[in-house]
């Protein structure tokens, strides 16, 4: 019996491909906590079914591969609840490591835009094919974030230095052209050609051997992997712990709310003296109830109402 999912289609065809389609196009394939946790199941059934031969990753529709978590659902759970970013990516490693780790060749079918995490999906898989009028967009400057989840690991090392910096740091997306240019995926085609070139593929590797196919990844993981484990437990507690940063906060909920984000008034509050709090820094204490953790430009208790102290922060 088929596995059934809620977030993703699975498929297995007779000639041994099997394909894992994100199926949030509403959201434009963003994923989820619930997501992840699927991908690496799915990705896991693969790996050990000795009827797949090649893996496929793609998303749902034509306008989007994957852009990234749902940052609606970073908004709602991990601003307020900072510590819980850990188990998300505990999640996202866990299909990372799955897929690169596959022992199949894996490919990634880029239907549209691939954006944040969904570039890292498809620097996880062994080669790409892109349609001609999708992009590849890294935007965790844009809103609050570091894209230290594999964009700061392996842009590096697959376009190089100065071109990984120039999507890391602008935000900005690259055509297919570039992204072909640059080596980020293997070919280009009109949308509609996209399968013929997964066709294709899939023919020419499962005429190889497949112990050899499965070493030949194992070995060009290398350098991937040397980045990624030596970083991502950093990367992991450090997301985490920014979340109850003004700077993620602010880009989060403005992509939330669909306003640009105040960076410049977030660089004027840091200038003013409050650092890394909106409102000063949690240190006062209320003479009238004893609350704790009161920011130290509050005039007011939040608790009791009653006026603060106006000597030093206690």
């Amino acid at each position: 019996m088929a596995q059934e999912f809620k977030d993703i289609i699975y498929e297995v065809s007779p000639k041994g491909l099997a394909t894992l389609t994100i199926n949030r196009e509403y959201a434009y394939n963003a994923y989820t906590t619930e997501t992840l946790q699927e991908i690496h199941q799915a990705a896991r059934m693969a790996s050990f079914d000795p009827n797949v031969y090649v893996f496929v990753l793609t998303g749902a529709g034509s306008k989007a591969f994957c852009t990234g978590g749902d940052v609606k659902e970073y908004a709602a759970k991990y601003v307020d609840k900072p510590s819980g970013f850990l188990e998300y990516m505990v999640h996202f490693q866990d299909c990372l490591d799955a897929i690169r780790h596959m022992g199949k060749p894996t490919i990634a079918r880029l239907n549209g835009m691939t954006v944040g995490g969904g570039n890292e999906f498809n620097m996880a898989c062994d080669l790409a094919v892109m349609s001609d009028t999708a992009f590849i967009r890294q935007v965790g400057t844009r809103v609050g974030s570091v894209a230290a989840g594999g964009g700061t690991q392996w842009l590096p090392i697959i376009v190089g230095d100065r071109r990984a910096r120039e999507l890391l740091f602008f935000s900005e997306p690259i055509s297919a052209q570039i992204a072909l240019d640059w080596g980020l995926v293997n070919r280009v085609v009109p949308y509609g050609k996209l399968d013929e070139q997964i066709d294709e593929w899939v023919e020419k590797l499962t005429d190889k051997f497949a112990e050899s196919l499965r070493y030949t990844q194992e070995s060009t993981n290398f350098w991937k992997d040397l980045s990624w484990y030596n970083t991502i437990g950093h990367a992991r507690e450090w997301l985490s712990l920014h979340f109850a940063h003004p700077g993620a906060q602010e880009g989060m909920r403005s992509f939330v709310e669909k306003r640009e984000p105040d960076y410049r008034g977030l660089r004027e509050m840091s200038r003013e003296g409050q650092g890394d709090f909106w409102h000063g820094a949690p240190t006062r204490t209320c003479p009238s109830c004893g609350a704790k953790g009161i920011p130290s430009n509050f005039q007011f208790c939040g608790e009791c109402g009653q006026p603060l102290d106006a000597g030093v922060a206690q």
